[in-house]
């Protein structure tokens, strides 16, 4: 089947579902299908649920200012969030809330098949590598074991970009990671059943 089509049945059905929690938009995803490369990020923020994008506020231009940097195009990569819709008052995703957009957010990944996934932030990261600490770990090429399945999954945490935007030595640390991306990416291409 066309992951596209994939994709929109995936969609309609996470919006059939009412037991699903939070009841703003959903903000399901956006970018290339078939794109090597997966963003994930947390939840969306006001501007994401009133636009229904993923990262389109403030920390969004900045992790899209970087992907451009890198001489990529928006367009090649695909961007989501783990929770898809947004939390009150922009708190963090409750516990109870991922695990159950977690079976979605599976269903994605497994459905657009990237060479590497990179998870923005810490709630988005523990979904990989749940022992994982993001000040230590970002910026480190991780081969992740699916769940549940024979395969793995090429995974490079980062900061959050939100993180990033709040001291200069974040954000050196964030853009110092970013331009490891296209490397990482090289390099699991190259390595077997990639």
């Amino acid at each position: 089947m066309d992951k596209l089509l994939e994709l929109e049945k995936l969609k309609a059905e996470m919006l059939a579902n009412k037991n699903l929690p939070l009841k703003t938009n959903l903000v399901f995803g956006e970018g290339n299908a078939h794109g090597k490369v997966l963003f994930i990020g947390e939840a969306p923020g006001a501007v994401e649920d009133a636009q229904m994008r993923p990262f389109v506020g403030r920390s969004g231009q900045l992790l899209r200012k970087c992907i451009r940097d890198l001489g990529w195009e928006e367009h090649d990569v695909y961007i989501t969030n783990i929770v898809k819709r947004r939390p009150p008052e922009n708190r963090d995703p409750l516990p109870e809330e991922i695990e159950l957009y977690k079976p979605y957010l599976t269903r994605q990944i497994e459905i657009i098949s990237p060479k590497i996934i990179i998870p923005l932030g810490r709630f988005s990261m523990n979904y990989f590598l749940p022992d994982a600490k993001i000040t230590r770990d970002q910026g480190h090429l991780f081969k992740v074991d699916l769940p549940g399945r024979s395969g793995f999954w090429f995974v490079a945490p980062m900061l959050h970009p939100s993180a990033a935007l709040r001291a200069t030595s974040m954000m050196n640390e964030f853009t110092k990671n970013f331009k490891k991306l296209p490397a990482m990416l090289k390099k699991v291409e190259h390595l077997p059943n990639s």
